[in-house]
């Protein structure tokens, strides 16, 4: 895993070694082993390497094709580069490394931009064909890797990288707070629109790529993730599941550095760690509190029955809010889901042993693991009465004061795409506009974000479409972009082997009631995980990774470090600080749980300081 950072030029001509090196050394985290640059009449590019494959200089980026017309920078793993690098060599193509990334350039030579379909791994790349005068720029097909850009320039530049942070030096960079950011990520708790809370700056979507050429540039999608029911026996589909995952922590394990895991007590990363079986495994919890916020007895019990090591680490208050600044220049964008700080001390814990971890994320999404997915035994009865009857019951359920009565009536009446948004779902929209000041309640409502993706679906289940949706926002804007963020932080690879291509095959295969049923959330994926974990694993119920934020919010000193950022002065353009303050007391009081209103906002507040304020 690596980062690059490149720019087409634009009508300014800058000192392009000393730029590029400035805006390298803001991603130096991705790749502290060593770094490269290529410049020429059109473009410069930048790369800093993580070695992980072929340790060697000699596949140092920026890469060249042998008669040195191609260039490529790539960050990330080609996992199926073995078969591919056979077929390329049996074509004709010389290769002068052992690493994965040169199959890119001689794939695309052979293949094109068609090529980008034969790939299993995670991957966003740069290739400058120089004698077309081409730009090629493509991200893998879940969003594992992050991949930003932007014409956002006073000089006509196009830019294009690993981390958004990494355009900020560069010196025609328009640097603007997107203001219809906001809105959204108050309900969604991350930022769900193409376009980032930096005005002008993209993310390429997942299962996509860029050509640029002749000044236009065209966006094609190359792979999707709908579902197509297959029937077939339970059984056939765990012997499937159990084969593609073995399969698919083989390649995932390849490496030349060490590789550990993490581990918490749930099924997904239980399963990984046991096909896996490194060295080692690491996990961090919160002894303070209820039990739910400490599952590192539990990965302690499976690393020993495993025979693996298993390092673990407990977090305090005080270090999570100290680090919650860097945490959040990390992410580029304000991301408030709480996980992201364990995550973030758990890649610090795995980096002073291992290079490369894999872990359970993606599970949830391609085989329904989310209780959303599941409706209680009630609303089933419930939806037994006619549809029409239900939604006039609703009309007048909505007229009520809310209660957890008139909320199961007002779900109870409502489709899927008026009801599901997504995993997370933090501020109601109606109290998000209400403490929004004027100027940020312009941005895209909720329900607009999610139907362009609910209308490519318009005929599935409704567990199909709530994982969909999740497939397309949840996951790569929040699950996978956090794992990479905060294992990049501290110069680590993170492996995902649930989102390889074969597992989402097999996945797109099993029908809805192997997935979701009134037995269990994932059902076909704890079937299949009998075979390698003991029964109380298999069937574990879900439990995330919770931090106790409602508890540190009722202690004084954090109490007081809130509401001094609720009270400063730029905290106004975007709030009515009043109505937090009262948010906050009334949490602080015990009349209420405010926690995540309270979090998310704070987390946007840190995240804004450290950008636009403290930044020069």
């Amino acid at each position: 895993m690596c980062g690059f950072i490149g720019y087409i030029h634009g009508k300014k001509d800058w000192k392009h070694e000393e730029v590029i090196q400035q805006m390298m050394n803001t991603i130096i985290h991705r790749g502290p082993d060593s770094g490269g640059v290529h410049t020429d009449h059109h473009i410069t590019l930048g790369f800093r390497r993580l070695s992980i494959i072929d340790l060697n200089e000699h596949a140092n980026q920026p890469l060249y094709s042998e008669d040195g017309q191609i260039v490529l920078v790539f960050n990330g793993e080609i996992y199926n580069y073995q078969t591919l690098k056979a077929d390329l060599i049996a074509k004709g193509h010389q290769f002068k490394t052992e690493s994965d990334s040169e199959v890119l350039i001689y794939g695309y030579v052979e293949y094109g931009f068609e090529f980008v379909q034969k790939l299993k791994g995670m991957f966003a790349f740069c290739i400058w064909d120089q004698q077309k005068d081409l730009v090629f720029i493509a991200r893998d097909g879940f969003g594992i890797k992050p991949l930003y850009y932007t014409d956002h320039t006073t000089d006509g530049s196009f830019l294009f990288g690993s981390e958004i942070k990494s355009f900020l030096p560069y010196p025609a960079f328009m640097k603007e707070l997107n203001k219809d950011a906001l809105r959204p990520y108050l309900t969604f708790q991350y930022s769900a629109m193409n376009e980032t809370f930096f005005k002008g700056v993209y993310k390429l979507p997942p299962a996509h790529y860029m050509v640029i050429q002749n000044g236009e540039r065209k966006i094609t999608k190359y792979w999707d993730k709908k579902y197509h029911a297959t029937e077939a026996s339970m059984e056939h589909y765990v012997q499937e599941i159990q084969q593609v995952l073995e399969e698919s922590v083989a390649a995932h394990k390849i490496s030349d550095v060490k590789v550990g895991a993490f581990l918490s007590g749930g099924i997904d990363s239980s399963y990984i760690t046991s096909l896996l079986r490194p060295t080692k495994s690491f996990s961090v919890g919160f002894e303070e509190h209820e039990a739910m916020f400490n599952e590192t007895h539990l990965a302690k019990d499976l690393s020993d029955q495993l025979g693996v090591q298993n390092e673990r680490k407990y977090l305090t208050a005080e270090q999570c809010f100290e680090a919650l600044s860097d945490i959040q220049w990390h992410m580029d964008e304000p991301q408030s889901n709480p996980s992201s700080v364990p995550l973030y001390f758990l890649s610090e814990l795995a980096s002073k042993d291992v290079t490369v971890v894999l872990s359970g994320e993606g599970a949830d999404e391609i085989f329904g693991g989310y209780e959303w997915y599941q409706p209680s035994s009630k609303m089933k009865t419930y939806e037994q009465l006619p549809s029409s009857l239900r939604q006039g019951i609703r009309k007048q359920a909505e007229k009520l004061p809310k209660n957890k009565y008139t909320q199961f009536l007002v779900k109870g009446g409502q489709t899927v795409e008026e009801r599901f948004i997504g995993e997370a779902v933090v501020w109601d929209e109606q109290d998000a506009l209400q403490v929004l000041t004027s100027e940020y309640q312009a941005g895209p409502s909720v329900k607009t974000i999610t139907k362009a993706i609910y209308d490519e679906v318009p005929g599935e289940d409704d567990v199909t479409k709530m994982q969909y949706l999740d497939l397309h926002l949840w996951l790569p804007g929040d699950i996978l972009l956090k794992a990479d963020k905060m294992s990049m932080a501290h110069s680590i690879e993170l492996r995902v082997p649930f989102l390889d291509k074969d597992v989402m095959e097999v996945a797109k295969n099993i029908p809805s009631q192997y997935r979701v049923n009134e037995h269990n959330t994932k059902h076909v994926l704890r079937e299949a995980a009998h075979k390698e974990l003991p029964a109380e694993w298999a069937q574990r119920p879900k439990l995330g990774f919770p931090v106790p934020i409602r508890h540190w919010l009722r202690e004084e000193n954090y109490y007081l470090q809130v509401k001094e950022m609720f009270q400063a002065d730029f905290a106004a353009e975007f709030f009515d600080c009043k109505k937090l303050i009262g948010y906050l007391e009334e949490h602080y009081d015990k009349k209420a749980n405010h926690a995540r209103y309270i979090w998310t906002v704070y987390v946007f507040l840190v995240w804004y300081k450290r950008f636009f304020i403290d930044y020069k």
